[in-house]
């Protein structure tokens, strides 16, 4: 399955800049670890842009995404992804076609079910200042991965709420030299906890083709 939430990220940063530990940083990260931790679910609706400066090409789009703990539901771009934790299933609204694979964990890549902390490991941090925008004081902290040579994510730059520490917006980039920005436009906490939103029920999508990729 190919969702956008999966290609985040760009810019070269020598990891020597942030080899040392920066105590601001990782205050910060725990603080929102913590916070995101305390929910036993949660809703997020949010907005992607995906830019690629070579091609000089800019999309944007909007989707939703529920969680509880390995479980989510992801709605963008005509798809709807149902994960149980172990079986995903993938809506192709174009083709009207669901695809069925198994769940997979991979490090390199960034998934719906790590967004809110893929930072905890393999990753160097270091806090770069304060912004005020809209009467709202964000903290900025930019983060490169310790094995840079094994992932495709070689950036990304946190704008945290100061208040409430959450993740407000994730800028990725890519050796490729794609960008892909990710702002969080509502998130409601605990606001998915029904099972039902993460099991897939033939009957939402009629007459819909199954791949089993599995």
């Amino acid at each position: 399955m190919k969702t956008k939430i999966a290609l985040f990220l760009l810019l070269l940063a020598p990891a020597f800049f942030y080899a040392q530990t920066d105590q601001k940083a990782q205050e910060i990260l725990k603080g929102v670890s913590a916070k995101f931790k305390s929910f036993k679910s949660l809703k997020a609706a949010f907005t992607i842009t995906v830019e690629n400066p070579k091609n000089k090409t800019k999309e944007v789009q909007k989707g939703n995404l529920y969680l509880k703990g390995s479980k989510y539901k992801l709605e963008i771009a005509g798809q709807d992804v149902i994960c149980d934790g172990k079986t995903r299933w993938t809506f192709v609204k174009d083709a009207n076609e669901v695809q069925i694979d198994n769940q997979k964990t991979d490090d390199n890549t960034i998934s719906p079910t790590n967004i809110f902390t893929m930072y905890e490991k393999g990753w160097l941090s270091k806090f770069t200042g304060e912004v005020t925008e809209k009467g709202i004081v964000y903290q900025q902290v930019e983060l490169v991965p310790i094995d840079a040579k094994n992932k495709n994510i070689f950036k990304v730059k946190l704008m945290i709420n100061k208040k409430d520490k959450m993740i407000a917006s994730a800028k990725l980039m890519d050796k490729n030299g794609g960008i892909q920005t990710i702002n969080v436009d509502k998130l409601t906490a605990d606001g998915a906890g029904d099972e039902a939103i993460y099991v897939y029920s033939a009957a939402k999508y009629p007459g819909a083709e199954v791949v089993d990729l599995r």
